[in-house]
């Protein structure tokens, strides 16, 4: 069947909008539409997605252009819809669904174009691979051949998956040289913004002021543990990115390799790489001095790919033909990292990505056949050498606390150098540390050490092999540690296994994990006020009954067990490299090496800390840093794990001492660093939010004002006649506010069922306005992909949960109403509760405007941008408005008076 005669299908409430083949279109109600889509003879743009819209799934696979774009242009990006592939293709942008469905079979005729004009070269590179795919029953794969060609003969069912083949290997180089201490002089710092900006850049004066204070984190280290901090507050529009860039680079290019960029969103991350071009606009250069760097689960893993395809590839179905595009992608791809821009992650919903990416404790390293070809190793050991690397928050603190081994364990070769950081988005500092220096003894956790020491067991698929598979060839010839390797593959049984869950639900744990799992999740029930809560429970540590008493003395004695000879294998492991020194092939050396720093990292720092959180249930002795509950973590209301928690107080402890007192310098800064209530010239929360009052030497301090006239640009609401705790009176404001603003709305809500309740309410008024609404927790989507789409339309709607607004970068009038339901107060967790003891009654207010203040920042992104922010909720405290800029007009008003003002001003 030929896809020019086929039907285009784009959702719409009621049913869907469809595109035919003589060029005019048609609405078809909902069964009409599900039962052309369950056929898979229609064109669609996102198959998950419009499966989601029109709740039901296909019957057989259809011809989804996205996989289309994906074969023809692999790791170009572009927004997964039809606008999105209008505009990558250049084909006039539809500005409403029947335009969005006539898209698809334009857009399907311009890729299948593409291919007919390829060189021969070019069409003989993916033939074997389009005609494994017709086997697997690709939709597009009679079209995607007839246009480049029938193979002679297909030799495997793999023929063209094994992109790997043709990937670059890196070569091991010297040591680089220890970072120097060379100042960074004003003129310099000067000279260089003005390069940055170009002739054609805007020069602003508080730019120019920031760079000179941002200079202060780069001067030498006059004191060993008293680093150069510099505390940097700019309000939105000052341009920081370039402003710290100036100074930083003019650094990295002294005393490198040493300089770590650090953000806490990916948006940013990627801003950052663009701004860099300007300073190294050839690409094999800016390849060289700058280095992306994130966790291990962003890149893919070769290894598992060729597991995954050699799987699969027999097998017809959407899994075969996601990896047939992952393989596509494997062949123009860099960097091999699966959260950047070029992959197609729309491929999630028929291929889970933990499958192909490398899950924590998997990678077997110099033992794996594809070591010399691996994206992680490659980004590790450019990184090592190059002046500038750009990362996240979690992963700067999982390296710099030592625990980098369980994002690295490296083989052979120590972490990357880390003197000199900037870390934008620096009010975030204080979640990361949270989150990295956290503990936790839960099922999963659990079930993660016992397959890593003994494998998998049972009915168990999974390349990943235990301890004795992984070490049996270098133990062989000693007892000693052949010893030790059998005495912990016995003592990991007593781990949580898979099937924990089911296990204590029916009241019949296996060993001391689960006992200690059924004991903590009969003690959360128990104390719950409601044990069946859509969201998770919790519950502290005391009192406590003698069966968690005793549960917890179990476990604490058979992780003991376990701790004991993996530290005893790896103190083998490496006297045999001293003995053998001189005879030991590299290989075989980072082989060991690899292998005992794995061992250290558990039986060192994982099974001590999860001990001493046991002992201290059975001692009753509580340590004043720390808080330790029991939860219960729910998934849309249903049991995902089960466990104990451990966190500091304050995280800024371990931060100060793990991360800031080792380097040499480190700029903080963000737009929402102080707390407006406190004063202009009170930096007490910044530095406690920091750690910056933990260091020995105090921080440089600066603040500069945005240059947004928000008394022009900004309206803030607060609604006092809406009852938001009426499900229908809530979604009512919803609709009629995103009427008034005629789309280019982001609602905000503190509960995902609110959220959900509102969605279903409001989507069909506003698509029969012509607005098309997305919403996290409801379209199969992930997160960036919606923020795609929203940032793509400039008239659509986007419901998330407070905790979006960090991820949504939208200039212009893409963003020019945000909508909260409530005061985002923060939780009233025993965590919460904890700190609120440290740091004060006000603690509950900080946090709060420090929210909106962000918030609010999302609104206004350029000189020309307005927008309205609304509060559905009469009692907001008036101490909390100063979160606001000083000169942005608050009222109070009723909804109606509310939406003709957002009309009149927005108009």
């Amino acid at each position: 069947m030929t896809f020019r005669n086929l039907p285009a299908l784009v959702p719409a409430p009621g049913g869907a909008i469809l595109a035919l083949g003589d060029g005019s279109s048609r609405r078809a109600d909902l069964e009409q539409a599900r039962a052309l889509f369950r056929s898979g003879d229609v064109l669609v743009a996102h198959a998950a997605f419009v499966a989601g819209r029109l709740k039901t799934a296909p019957s057989k696979p259809l011809f989804d252009v996205l996989e289309l774009f994906a074969f023809v242009r692999p790791g170009i990006p572009f927004v997964p819809s039809a606008l999105g592939l209008a505009r990558a293709l250049m084909l006039s942008a539809p500005s409403n669904n029947e335009e969005a469905a006539a898209v698809l079979p334009a857009a399907a005729s311009t890729l299948i174009e593409e291919l007919q004009a390829l060189a021969e070269a070019e069409r003989a590179k993916v033939r074997l691979l389009a005609a494994n795919l017709v086997r697997a029953g690709w939709r597009w794969g009679p079209a995607v051949l007839s246009a480049i060609g029938e193979p002679e003969r297909v030799a495997s069912p793999i023929a063209g998956f094994e992109t790997w083949r043709g990937l670059p290997h890196w070569e091991d180089e010297a040591p680089p040289a220890k970072p120097g201490s060379l100042p960074v002089e004003s003129g310099e710092t000067s000279a260089r913004l003005a390069e940055l900006l170009g002739s054609a850049g805007e020069t602003r004066t508080e730019q120019g002021e920031y760079a000179q204070a941002a200079s202060y984190a780069f001067a030498p280290r006059e004191q060993a543990g008293a680093p150069k901090i510099a505390l940097i507050e700019a309000g939105t529009g000052i341009g920081k990115t370039l402003g710290y860039l100036a100074p930083a680079s003019l650094w990295a290019e002294k005393n490198g390799p040493g300089l770590w960029l650090s953000t806490y969103t990916r948006n940013l991350q990627r801003q950052i790489v663009q701004e860099i071009a300007r300073l190294y606009p050839d690409p094999a250069e800016r390849e060289e001095k700058a280095v992306v760097r994130k966790g291990r689960e962003n890149y893919l893993c070769l290894l598992n790919f060729e597991d995954a395809a050699k799987r699969t590839a027999l097998a017809p179905g959407q899994r075969t033909v996601a990896l047939g595009l992952i393989a596509r992608w494997i062949g123009v791809t860099s960097d091999g990292d699966v959260s950047g821009a070029g992959f197609p992650a729309f491929l999630a919903s028929s291929l889970p990505l933990s499958e192909v990416t490398d899950r924590r404790g998997e990678c077997i390293y110099a033992a794996c056949p594809h070591y010399r070809a691996c994206f992680i190793e490659r980004a590790i050991r450019r990184a090592r050498h190059a002046p500038i690397v750009v990362a996240n928050h979690a992963l700067v603190i999982a390296q710099a606390s030592q625990d980098w081994l369980s994002n690295d364990e490296t083989s052979d070769t120590p972490p990357e150098r880390r003197v000199r950081y900037v870390f934008d988005e620096g009010h975030h500092l204080f979640d990361a540390a949270d989150s990295g220096f956290a503990a936790w003894i839960s099922g999963s956790e659990m079930v993660e050490l016992r397959r890593w020491i003994r494998g998998p067991e049972g009915r168990a698929r999974s390349r990943m092999r235990g301890l004795q598979e992984r070490l049996k060839d270098l133990v062989s010839d000693d007892e000693a540690a052949r010893e030790a390797l059998d005495e912990a593959v016995t003592a990991a049984s007593a781990l949580a296994g898979e099937g924990w869950s089911s296990r204590i639900n029916s009241g019949a744990p296996r060993g001391p994990g689960e006992e200690f799992l059924a004991a903590a999740y009969q003690h959360v029930r128990a104390r719950s006020e409601d044990a069946d809560a859509f969201y998770s429970l919790e519950a502290g540590t005391e009192p406590l009954g003698d069966q968690i008493v005793d549960a917890a003395h179990g476990l604490g004695l058979a992780l003991r067990r376990i701790a004991d000879p993996l530290l005893r294998l790896a103190r083998t492991l490496r006297k045999q490299m001293d003995d053998k020194s001189s005879e030991l092939e590299t290989y075989s050396r980072a082989r060991i090496e690899a292998a005992a720093r794995g061992l250290e990292r558990r039986a060192k720092l994982i099974l001590p800390a999860w001990i001493a959180m046991l002992e201290a249930l059975e001692t009753g002795e509580r340590r004043e840093e720390f808080v330790d509950w029991f939860e219960i973590e729910r998934q849309d209301g249903r049991d995902a794990d089960v466990g104990l928690w451990r966190h500091w107080i304050d995280p800024t402890i371990p931060l100060a001492a793990e991360v800031l007192a080792p380097a040499h310098g480190a700029l903080i800064t963000s737009a929402t660093l102080r707390d407006g209530e406190a004063g202009a010239d009170d930096w007490k929360n910044a530095e406690v939010r920091t750690g910056a009052h933990h260091l020995a030497q105090p921080p440089k301090r600066a603040s500069f004002g945005s240059p947004f006239r928000y008394a022009e640009q900004s309206r803030i609401f607060i609604v006092r006649d809406v009852d938001r705790r009426d499900a229908s009176a809530c979604a009512a404001a919803y609709r009629e506010l995103f009427l008034a603003s005629g789309g280019g709305a982001l609602g905000l809500f503190t509960a995902v069922r609110t959220l959900r309740g509102v969605e279903s309410r409001i989507a069909a008024p506003l698509a029969d306005a012509g607005i098309a609404l997305y919403a996290q927790h409801v379209d199969r989507l992930d997160t960036g992909a919606l923020v795609d789409l929203f940032r793509a339309e400039e008239n659509a709607c986007l419901l998330g949960t407070d905790a979006l607004r960090d991820g949504v970068d939208v200039p212009g009038r893409s963003l020019r109403l945000v909508v909260f339901d409530k005061v985002p107060w923060p939780k009233p967790t025993i965590l919460h509760k904890a700190r609120r003891v440290r740091f004060g009654k006000s603690y509950d207010d900080l946090l709060t405007r420090l929210r909106l203040k962000q918030a609010f920042g999302r609104l206004i992104r350029s000189q020309t941008d307005k927008g309205c922010f609304v509060i559905l909720e009469p009692a907001t405290p008036s101490r909390l408005l100063s979160a606001f800029p000083s000169d942005a007009p608050v009222s109070r008003c009723g909804l109606a008076e509310t939406i003709a003002e957002i009309r009149t001003f927005l108009s």
